[in-house]
């Protein structure tokens, strides 16, 4: 899938705001990069970290929200 589908999909998941999902983006991608398994069927070789989690959370197997 292309990349701007899958941006396009995940900011829908977390209300279009952009400074979220880059945010979320870069937390989950650094989490894979050290080691978690990611939550979608794909070759870790293959891809970058951050494609991996810009999947996961336009797939929904990753909920992003606001902290306080």
């Amino acid at each position: 899938m292309r990349t701007e589908v899958l941006t396009a999909k995940a900011l829908e998941k977390v209300n279009h705001d952009k400074y979220l999902l880059a945010n979320a983006v870069g937390k989950r991608a650094e989490a894979i990069a050290n080691g978690a398994t990611p939550k979608v069927d794909v070759d870790v070789k293959t891809m970058k970290a951050t494609d991996i989690a810009l999947l996961e959370i336009a797939e929904g197997k990753i909920e992003v929200n606001l902290e306080e």
